[in-house]
């Protein structure tokens, strides 16, 4: 590519780029308010400040807009590198950095307002309630999951069934929390609410599953 060429093909890219975040961001503001079929690609358009036609050049359909804006949402709190493992560090540090970011992301408020949406049976169908758990729990659990099976071909962990493992210890961070947001029902948390909710939870997790001298292993059962 000359020189020239470069030049007239560069301004265009980043303006390409920010007119897709805009309409991600639209997205992830839209769909928990007013549910998949009360969100129409008008609106988002509109939201994002482009023409409807520059959302679909960028996104095919609405359904591919759900499932980027749900993924777009996840990495924000949860990045890939989050479930990075470090042998040096201790395990107990790094299951309380995945722990915060994940209560953080299950407690904002669009992402309970999502949840209610998709749980409602009134605003979503089986195939969109599909497209949410694949581009969201399923990517997190993934990431879990693997880190685990890192930890324990380290020796940092005991675990025999990852995917359970992985299932108990974010089913342990939603708790009581969850449920009572959910219900809206909730009672004020602070930060330190929070802190020791994730210490408890990380600890529970470790008393099963770290590894004990002595104590026989469930493998050779």
């Amino acid at each position: 590519m000359t020189l020239a060429i470069a030049k007239s093909c560069g301004p265009g890219r980043p303006k390409d780029l920010e007119k897709r975040a805009a309409i991600l961001d639209a997205a992830k503001r839209l769909f928990p308010l007013s549910g998949f079929e009360g969100t129409s690609m008008d609106a988002i358009a509109a939201e994002a400040g482009v023409s409807k036609l520059t959302v679909y050049s960028h996104f095919t359909d609405k359904e591919t807009l759900f499932v980027a804006a749900i993924r777009a949402r996840c990495e924000e709190q949860m990045p890939a590198q989050l479930f990075d493992v470090d042998l040096k560090g201790p395990v107990r540090g790094q299951l309380e950095a995945i722990a915060h970011a994940f209560f953080s992301l299950l407690m904002q408020p669009d992402s309970v307002a999502l949840h209610r949406l998709l749980t409602s049976g009134s605003g979503a169908s089986c195939k969109l309630v599909q497209l949410f758990w694949e581009a969201g729990p399923q990517r997190v659990q993934g990431g879990f999951q693997q880190f685990l099976r890192s930890e324990v071909e380290a020796g940092q962990l005991e675990i025999v069934d990852v995917p359970r493992a992985a299932a108990q210890f974010f089913a342990l961070l939603k708790g009581e929390f969850h449920a009572r947001q959910l219900y809206g029902c909730g009672q004020p948390f602070n930060g330190e609410d929070v802190d020791a909710h994730v210490r408890a939870t990380v600890e529970v997790f470790l008393r099963a599953y770290a590894p004990c001298p002595g104590r026989v292993s469930p493998v050779s059962l």
